[in-house]
């Protein structure tokens, strides 16, 4: 699948969403949406590299909400490329590559993710612009404009508790 075909109408967005990583098992995960950052990111807390079939697979734990640590979500998939990835600090550091698919409001297509702790990051992903290209556009004054991937109807509740930021 063409990870920058266009959509026929792109998906209009806030600087933050509610997203899918259904083949990771993730059902729902809060992801800023940064047209600053080129790549995306996924905070994982453990992380093990091996070979099945003569092809490099990584095994990793990610625990997608930090108001709940104790919920943490197994997952293996082959490595699609290594990556030197630059963050905002300037700071470079390799990390593996994993393409996986990502939903959002009821559209779904491939992305290239970077496995990485963002432990101290406010968000456990980061949806950069070569996941976004031709698919999105992202409305830096809106929040939580698609629907929560579960359905779940109380989220903007909590959310707006959690992070003190009123909608």
């Amino acid at each position: 699948m063409d990870t920058h075909a266009t959509s026929p109408t792109p998906l209009a967005l806030g600087w933050r969403e509610w997203v899918r990583l259904p083949a990771l098992g993730i059902p729902a995960i809060r992801a800023k949406l940064d047209t600053g950052a080129r790549s995306s990111a996924l905070h994982v807390v453990r992380l093990e590299s091996f070979e099945r079939g003569g092809r490099r697979w990584v095994r990793f734990a990610v625990d997608p909400d930090p108001d709940t640590p104790d919920r943490v979500l197994e997952a293996e998939t082959r490595i699609h490329d290594e990556r030197l990835v630059r963050a905002s600090s300037g700071h470079e550091e390799r990390r593996l590559v994993i393409r996986t698919k990502l939903e959002i409001d009821g559209r779904a297509w491939e992305i290239d993710l970077t496995l990485a702790s963002r432990e101290m990051m406010r968000f456990r992903m980061l949806i950069g612009r070569e996941a976004l290209r031709g698919r999105a556009v992202v409305d830096p004054a809106r929040s939580y404009v698609a629907p929560h991937p579960t359905g779940d109807r109380r989220w903007r509740e909590r959310v707006t508790l959690s992070d003190g930021e009123e909608e």
